[in-house]
């Protein structure tokens, strides 16, 4: 006898964002259109009244009243995010609603700055957890108990999975259908929606290159040469020719305007442009290596080894980009 369909159950109010909904929502629904005689889920878009709600983009959206769900039958419950300025933004109705029915939904959910709304239930306290990057510090503000991933794109403790900023609940959809539906099958998703197989929880939401890159506008150029030119010297002294400063006067600057010092930034630079290349490009590590700095192919897995405890080519094989 075939398993009947999980309950999905997005719980909606006014202000929230747009993809924060629509990208979850458009990875679990695509099994349903993959096996549409044995659907795997069943999905519910409900608000606490019903009727419309008005997204952050000004987008309407049509829900169910939450009266009219069995939540008997709910298995998970997706708290997207939302709001102005990253702040809470959930009526303490909605937030009273979680509190009473949380007890007997398997799987809690929240997307970007959802984490908020769950953070007032109180049901966060002394849990790892993760939220959109600019909404962090707000959100232990709530609770200072909760222990903050910053970096993480999603993070599970227990019941409760939270993901970060925004197109990182589509990283947290894929993750929940792995662990319902197996690796094959959030593979085939992830094809026909041409995106990531599979970001793990750990990689940073936030890079170092687009962090700094969007700095004062006197280092914005060296930057910008710098990822153009990974394979070139970056050594303090031929990057602080390049921004005319002396070597002393160039590092010290760039290390209080940026926050890491010259040959750190650099490192990080490296790292990320290897990570991209791996999963999307199907060039040999060892050339890989080469143009982005590294010397060697040794170089870079000793680099890999450090920042993600895996070898480049293990790393290849779990980020694979899979196109259509």
């Amino acid at each position: 006898m075939p398993r009947p369909p999980r309950h999905i159950l997005f719980l909606l109010c006014d202000r929230m964002n747009l993809l924060d909904i629509t990208g979850p929502l458009e990875v679990l629904s695509q099994p349903n259109r993959i096996h549409p005689d044995a659907p795997p889920y069943h999905i519910s878009v409900a608000s606490l009244k019903g009727g419309l709600i008005t997204t952050s983009a000004g987008v309407r959206l049509d829900t169910t009243a939450i009266s009219e769900i069995s939540l008997d039958e709910v298995d998970t419950l997706i708290l997207p995010g939302g709001g102005a300025g990253y702040v809470p933004f959930a009526s303490q109705a909605m937030v009273d609603w979680i509190s009473m029915h949380a007890p007997q939904i398997r799987r809690i959910c929240s997307t970007c700055t959802g984490a908020f709304t769950l953070a007032a239930t109180g049901l966060l306290s002394g849990r790892r957890a993760t939220t959109h990057w600019l909404a962090g510090e707000a959100l232990l503000k709530l609770d200072a108990t909760i222990r903050l991933e910053e970096n993480a794109l999603f993070v599970q403790d227990g019941k409760f999975w939270t993901a970060a900023g925004v197109s990182s609940g589509i990283d947290l959809a894929l993750a929940l259908l792995e662990a319902d539906l197996g690796h094959q099958a959030a593979m085939q998703v992830a094809q026909r929606l041409v995106v990531f197989l599979k970001r793990p929880g750990g990689q940073s939401q936030f890079s170092t290159p687009l962090r700094i890159q969007t700095l004062d506008g006197r280092l914005a150029d060296l930057h910008g040469w710098m990822a153009a030119n990974l394979q070139a010297d970056l050594s303090v002294p031929s990057l602080a020719r390049r921004a005319g400063m002396s070597p002393r006067s160039f590092a010290r600057h760039y290390s209080e305007k940026v926050g890491l010092s010259p040959a750190k930034a650099v490192a990080a630079m490296r790292l990320e442009a290897a990570s991209q290349a791996l999963a999307a490009s199907p060039q040999p590590i060892k050339t890989i290596a080469a143009l982005c700095g590294f010397g060697d192919e040794q170089a870079l897995r000793r680099a890999f080894m450090r920042q993600f405890g895996v070898a480049p080519q293990a790393y290849r094989e779990r980020f694979t980009r899979i196109l259509a």
